[in-house]
């Protein structure tokens, strides 16, 4: 196991599996998460404008770095159709040393492949 010290895990909800796999679609192309799990037929009980609500939902697990996280959750805020998403994040303590180096490595591609245009250009 290694540390993962610079890798999250960012939970969202989403109200349907289009809507989960349209916003794990978008995030994964931005290159701002590694992997997006999409966990369907969850059922969510919670307050909302004072009332108890209970709402079947997908839930959506990201697989991110912390230097990704604000544009993750901005682009999340953009195309969500809730007022108000849940966008929750995680530290992972600990992981497999490969998976996590390859977390790392998927999310900052993007990043490197942008420095290199620009060198180049």
């Amino acid at each position: 196991m290694k540390a993962g010290r610079n890798i999250l895990m960012v939970l969202v909800t989403a109200p349907d599996l289009k809507t989960a796999r349209t916003l794990a679609i978008v995030v994964l192309k931005a290159r701002l998460a590694a992997c997006a799990n999409l966990v369907p037929r969850i059922e969510s009980h919670y307050w909302w404008q004072g009332k108890l609500e209970k709402s079947d939902e997908v839930l959506i697990l990201f697989k991110t770095t912390k230097e990704r996280l604000a544009a993750l959750e901005s682009l999340i805020l953009q195309k969500h159709p809730y007022n108000t998403p849940e966008v929750i994040s995680v530290a992972v303590a600990q992981g497999n040393a490969k998976y996590l180096t390859w977390v790392e490595g998927s999310v900052l591609q993007l990043n490197t492949r942008r420095t290199k245009q620009r060198r180049s250009g």
